[in-house]
């Protein structure tokens, strides 16, 4: 699937919010959906991604596979997991046929 499948919370609650903290983390995001058949999965190997990030104990392994060795706040980075992995929590809520999709026909 492509980002532009993705549900419009799904969408907005991670990559709008990984793009206002850095447009390098938006891009990982946005691998994923190649890898997902709906919006579920994506959710779900986008939570796997986060928690991945955030246990790595070499932060300059995040720095250059990341962030292609521009430098981020570890603190700031972690801030900004921690948001989209509430978002997710609160996008989970809605059942994947409820929520709401882009009208491209």
């Amino acid at each position: 699937m492509d980002t532009d499948d993705l549900s419009i919370p799904t969408y907005d609650g991670i990559l709008g919010e990984a793009e206002k903290f850095n447009h390098d983390l938006t891009l990982q995001f946005g691998l994923l959906a190649s890898q997902c058949k709906d919006d579920d999965e994506y959710l779900n190997n986008a939570e796997n991604l986060i928690k991945s990030l955030l246990e790595v104990k070499e932060f300059d392994y995040i720095i250059e596979e990341v962030f292609f060795g521009n430098y981020v706040s570890k603190t700031e980075l972690h801030k900004a997991l921690n948001k989209i992995l509430k978002n997710i929590a609160e996008i989970r809520k809605t059942p994947m046929d409820k929520r709401e999709y882009e009208d491209w026909g």
